[in-house]
């Protein structure tokens, strides 16, 4: 990529530059996971996501600071009737997380995690990217960097959710841009859109890619032109998570419309991440095969709030916990025939 001294330059030597597994930790999990009182492979992608951890960690596998980091932004394409609900309500329900009372609220007692809201200028929506960009460089860049100075404080497992209404239209244009095909093939409903509210969101999405065209070879052009706050701040997120060693797991379309920017800046960007579940939303199927990764979850969701995440945040603790508190065979006294 060309070197522009422009506010993106410092995130494309980043990808370029991003740091690899832990080779011997993931020799000595694997050791013990041999020695483990079962059969060989009987936890299945339990025994993966053990070894996952060991790899992106740097140490055994274990869970002990999992944190939910939810990003709200506002998009200035919702002035078309794409959707049922107005943007005020990312506000609303910001205010709903803060005080408890949404299902990600639920999700995040039930299995100990974490939970932080970071509101994203929600009184100022992004441009209307049918006739312009979301973003300027120097914002998209800066937002980023926010969403990379949002794991500190620390953490050892990052679930990524969003809240913004209309951002499944945004999450649709991004793998338009991205992979091609039709619009359609990338729309859904989001929060509810039928009828005469699909037809406009399916056409915002065509006139956005157009009028974008020229500029959308660049990945991060594709995420200040076509993106939005929420969106770069998660990009950021995971990038941050990738240099300080924080294993990832990845919400529905919306989150996964951001990490495939990263893909694509870098193939190798997302290997530090999971997907915590398939979305309903009929694109994202589609995102993920692209993305060349298996969710841990099919519960039919579409909430977003990083509930899907959040509840395979529960599987990837459980994991760890497996790994590390089963005895092996030696320490149980069980004859493993060998």
């Amino acid at each position: 990529m060309s070197v522009s001294g422009l506010p993106f330059d410092d995130f494309r030597t980043l990808l370029q530059n991003l740091p690899g597994p832990d080779s011997r930790t993931l020799v000595a999990a694997r050791e013990r996971d041999a020695q483990l009182t079962k059969p060989p492979g009987s936890l299945g992608r339990l025994e993966e996501i053990a070894m996952w951890l060991a790899a992106w960690t740097g140490r055994p596998p274990a869970v002990t600071r999992p944190l939910v980091a939810i990003f709200a932004g506002n998009h200035g394409v919702t002035k078309h009737g794409i959707t049922p609900f107005p943007p005020s309500v990312t506000q609303q329900m910001v205010e709903n997380f803060a005080a408890g009372g949404a299902a990600i609220n639920q999700i995040c007692v039930t299995y100990d995690l974490g939970l932080k809201i970071f509101d994203l200028a929600l009184d100022y929506p992004t441009g209307d990217i049918t006739c312009e960009a979301a973003l300027s460089e120097r914002d998209c860049a800066a937002t980023m960097a926010f969403g990379m100075e949002a794991i500190a404080g620390g953490t050892d497992l990052l679930c990524v959710g969003e809240m913004g209404i209309g951002n499944t239209t945004i999450a649709a244009a991004i793998n338009l841009a991205l992979y091609g095909g039709e619009a359609e093939d990338w729309v859904g409903p989001g929060t509810g859109s039928h009828g005469v509210q699909m037809e406009r969101k399916v056409q915002a999405v065509k006139t956005a890619v157009e009028f974008h065209k020229d500029h959308l070879k660049d990945p991060l052009e594709v995420l200040r032109r076509l993106g939005g706050r929420e969106i770069a701040a998660i990009a950021g997120a995971i990038l941050a998570a990738r240099m300080e060693k924080i294993p990832v797991l990845l919400d529905g379309y919306v989150v996964t419309a951001a990490a495939s920017i990263l893909k694509a800046a870098n193939p190798s960007a997302l290997d530090h991440c999971l997907i915590g579940h398939v979305s309903a939303e009929p694109g994202h199927l589609k995102a993920v095969e692209k993305l060349g990764k298996t969710p841990l979850l099919a519960l039919g969701m579409r909430l977003g709030e990083g509930t899907g995440a959040a509840l395979a945040a529960g599987i990837v603790k459980a994991a760890a916990a497996c790994h590390s508190g089963m005895a092996t065979f030696a320490q149980a006294g069980v004859n493993a025939g060998h």
